[in-house]
């Protein structure tokens, strides 16, 4: 037995009996929720377009993030946080409810009944059939995807890319204090990977978060709350409106979230698992984690991709996400602490990840166009439309017309022409929505 199978059958209480890799473990649920953290922030300003008081939401996300991490972690075992994710906010708040004009009441209605489908799916075989059938160029593709999407995000926290006025995208503002910080981040973290430092990308964030702090480089944007608005708390949960339940626009957004949730979670999990074996536990895991999310008054959770900063660090087992769990849950007194942490100290870390990830395109065969190009579809538009769901659409759409044209479309399973005749409707009701 190799050492990776090793590390992967390892049980919570072997791990907690050799204290070297609790060490390693705990050091990678710390890595990967510094890394996590600014969630607790941004999503609440993300849902207060959408009509839910921040002050409170920053309870829901902190209380869900919790329980998603403990769930990870006691049930499948396996080294993933799981938080309300970024992309889902932001289709809940301004897709559901600015774009459709639903309450957000009601948003967190869509949420739970999309939330129950996904469980249904991820309980049952047709979570073993969509993850064996996807070809693996796809996988491969959904993984680097998101790997330069995390790319595009760390860049844009760390102010080294803004919008571009004659381009898309350009250069942000050198001298400016937030990049020059960040740039001095990204060089010491890429040194303490390169040579192998024991949680580096730990020591990356906080080396630069306390050098921040002493040039006074702080974000614009922060949460401000305080434990005693607790009691007021009850008020955003249990708050799903059904009484649209039957309606077009319902349905619609329901359908919309139904198909990011599972096809995000899923490729979330296979681009960041070190153990595929694990897929369907933490698979389930992440369904139960994000039904119960919207009865706590917060958008969907997901596998955060930024788990995978932790597990380059040493995470291999559910240690790794009840640490996470367990900060969460410290944060709760200390989340006036996390607004010293700036986006800046956040960035590098971002960065690397989404570059380790994009070493899955190594993994596709570039000589076999029909199976590349889809791939291709997924990797450049989820950054370029800054949605997952939408590059797994296209991509997914693509393959059986590429493999259809090819001459090879008798050996594709039935289930990935369902899978593209079902993001061709997602593609259509989103332009419709």
């Amino acid at each position: 037995m190799n050492q990776l199978d090793q590390k992967n059958k390892l049980s919570l209480a072997q791990v907690w009996s050799r204290k070297d890799l609790l060490r390693n473990e705990i050091v990678a649920g710390l890595t990967s929720f510094f890394a996590i953290s600014y969630i607790i922030i941004v999503n609440p300003l993300i849902l207060k377009d959408a009509g839910i008081p921040s002050d409170l939401s920053v309870f829901a996300t902190i209380f869900s993030s919790v329980i998603g991490c403990f769930i990870m972690g006691f049930y499948a075992n396996t080294p993933v946080v799981l938080t309300p994710g970024m992309g889902v906010n932001a289709f809940f708040t301004y897709t559901i409810v600015v774009g459709m004009g639903l309450s957000w009441q009601t948003a967190i209605a869509i949420s739970i009944i999309a939330s129950g489908v996904y469980a249904v799916i991820a309980h049952t075989r047709l979570s073993t059939v969509l993850a064996t059938e996807i070809p693996n160029s796809l996988k491969s593709g959904i993984t680097a995807g998101i790997g330069m999407f995390l790319v595009e995000i760390g860049l844009q926290k760390a102010g080294l890319i803004v919008a571009g006025k004659s381009s898309l995208i350009e250069l942000g503002h050198l001298t400016a204090p937030g990049p020059l910080l960040a740039l001095f981040g990204l060089v010491l973290t890429l040194v303490l990977y390169i040579r192998n430092v024991n949680g580096g990308f730990l020591i990356g964030i906080i080396a630069t978060s306390v050098i921040g702090v002493l040039l006074k480089i702080k974000d614009s944007d922060s949460v401000t709350v305080s434990l005693s608005r607790l009691v007021d708390y009850p008020k955003i949960m249990f708050k799903g409106d059904f009484s649209q339940l039957i309606s077009v626009p319902f349905i619609l957004a329901t359908f919309s979230m139904t198909m990011i949730l599972v096809f995000e979670s899923m490729g979330l999990l296979q681009g960041i698992l070190p153990d595929n074996r694990k897929f369907k536990k933490s698979f389930r895991a992440s369904s139960i984690s994000t039904f119960i999310s919207g009865f706590l008054g917060t958008s969907p959770t997901v596998a955060a991709a930024e788990s995978a900063s932790g597990i380059e660090s040493g995470g291999w087992t559910g240690v790794m996400a009840i640490t996470a769990g367990v900060m969460f849950t410290l944060s709760l007194f200390f989340v006036p602490l996390l607004s010293y942490v700036p986006q800046a100290a956040i960035a590098p870390v971002i960065i690397i990840t989404g570059a380790i990830m994009m070493e899955a395109i190594g993994n596709i065969d570039m000589h076999d166009f029909a199976a590349w190009f889809p791939a291709f579809l997924i990797i450049v538009l989820i950054p370029l439309t800054n949605s997952i769901s939408t590059g797994l659409a296209f991509g997914f759409v693509c393959y059986p017309i590429l493999r259809v044209a090819s001459g090879d479309g008798r050996n594709l399973h039935p289930a990935m022409y369902v899978l593209g005749g079902l993001f061709l409707a997602d593609l259509v009701l989103s332009a419709i929505l």
